[in-house]
């Protein structure tokens, strides 16, 4: 088929379109009055500083008050222990001066137990220089040698209790204050 080229050609037309419209955007409502102008960056910096700052101080007092509440804590503790340890010191004082008038005592004791025996020993020697029979030169020694015996064994007796008192004595006052000690600190563990 043959085209003809007087006939119009079968072509769309494009259709005729409205031009778009361009909306501006909607003004914003003014402020009654200044005070309630929106905040502007550097108003809403200021406010932050602001609270940072507050937050800052508040931490400071706290840490303060946490600080000095420690701190009076230390000083109570360095108060006790300073007074617990004066009390310590007069205790071993006190041992000291009973241990010093005890051994005294036993030295007095001891003493006066060795002079008992030399004035025995010298009676004894006496008694030797009139002795007239072997047998009764024996029975000397033998009263001599049974009675230092009897009396080194009965004042080594005495003075071994003495020593045993001496000892409960002396530690008595340490003891009290280990006792104490064990009170006193015993519950901070």
């Amino acid at each position: 088929m043959a085209r003809n080229p007087t006939a119009p050609a079968a072509t769309a037309m494009p259709q005729p379109t409205s031009p778009p419209t361009i909306k501006a955007p909607a003004p914003s409502p003014a402020p009654a009055t200044p005070d309630q102008a929106p905040a502007t960056a550097f108003d809403q910096t200021v406010a932050a500083l602001n609270d940072s700052v507050s937050g800052s101080h508040a931490g400071y007092e706290t840490t303060q008050n946490e600080v000095k509440v420690t701190m009076d804590k230390a000083v109570k503790s360095a108060e006790e222990i300073v007074s617990f340890s004066q009390g310590n010191l007069d205790a071993m004082m006190k041992a000291g001066q009973i241990w010093a008038a005890g051994v005294q005592d036993l030295h007095k004791t001891f003493a006066a137990t060795a002079q008992a025996q030399v004035e025995a020993a010298m009676g004894t020697m006496k008694a030797f220089s009139g002795v007239k029979s072997l047998k009764e030169a024996m029975d000397l020694q033998t009263t001599l040698a049974r009675s230092s015996l009897e009396v080194a064994l009965n004042e080594t007796g005495k003075l071994t209790g003495a020593s045993m008192k001496l000892a409960e004595q002396t530690m008595a006052p340490i003891t009290a204050r280990v006792t104490l000690a064990v009170e006193k600190f015993g519950r901070v563990a």
